[in-house]
């Protein structure tokens, strides 16, 4: 390649890319913000127009920042209109805390999205915390979704358990439990007593309580349906072997009178 070629792929470089920064500047941002790389002359346009730019976002910061400024992300300049320009934030600002800068987008008149900023000695605490958070924030969110509330600390488990148990045998004590009487009664986690968690407000979610039990009895299921294929099976036996015993289920309430139910 000669060097007037040379010079020719420079200067039609440099005219495309100022054709570029035109076709964004004639909507007058003041921020720029591209998942992908930006040229050192790109960077130059820019900042002679006093834009400020960010580059290499990414793809799932770049779809907060445009659900908190209230734009439209677009792959081409070209297809850049003045409706998907964001409008509704306040302040673009750049924090240097510790080694690492930070850049903010603050005051948005109606974000969709915003940050939490965690910090904390070191990354093992850090991440502690963050599962922290993100477990109630996802409790909130579940609350929103569904406004009903079950008593904590095991005493939703209790009365389930209580009433199938009512159901599935005549032992007597257990109408008192599932009497509704003592439904509130559950454990308390820090001191080990059985308290009133109406008293103690200590809530769970109705919408986690729902899964479990929905888990729980879709695991049991599962269970059975194996117990039944596995039960099923017959294992050939060597001539004059004896035939394997049946395995024996001792059933609640008959412990005392020591009957052995077979399967």
């Amino acid at each position: 390649m000669k060097e007037e070629d040379w010079q020719i792929l420079l200067e039609t470089e440099e005219e495309y890319i100022k054709n570029l920064c035109t076709q964004i500047l004639k909507f007058k941002p003041d921020l720029v913000i591209t998942e992908e790389g930006l040229s050192d002359l790109a960077i130059h346009y820019l900042s002679k127009a006093g834009v400020s730019a960010i580059r290499r976002l990414q793809k799932t910061d770049n779809n907060r920042i445009a659900k908190a400024c209230g734009t439209v992300i677009v792959n081409r300049p070209e297809e850049l209109q003045e409706s998907d320009v964001g409008t509704g934030a306040g302040l673009f600002e750049v924090k240097k805390i510790g080694d690492e800068f930070f850049a903010f987008i603050i005051d948005c008149k109606d974000p969709k999205a915003c940050t939490v900023l965690l910090r904390r000695p070191s990354k093992d605490v850090l991440n502690e915390v963050e599962r922290n958070l993100q477990d109630a924030m996802s409790v909130a969110r579940n609350i929103l979704k569904n406004l009903k509330l079950l008593p904590g600390g095991g005493a939703t488990e209790l009365t389930v358990s209580a009433t199938l148990k009512q159901k599935s045998s005549s032992v007597k004590g257990v109408e008192k439990h599932a009497n509704g009487e003592n439904a509130w009664v559950g454990i308390d986690g820090r001191s080990g007593d059985i308290v009133d968690m109406k008293e103690r407000k200590i809530w769970d979610s109705y919408s986690v309580k729902a899964q479990t039990f929905k888990t729980a009895i879709e695991a049991a299921c599962m269970l059975l349906r194996i117990d039944d294929i596995v039960s099923g099976i017959k294992k050939k036996q060597a001539p004059g072997a004896s035939a394997p015993k049946q395995p024996q289920i001792e059933m609640e309430g008959d412990a005392d009178n020591e009957q052995m139910i077979p399967e």
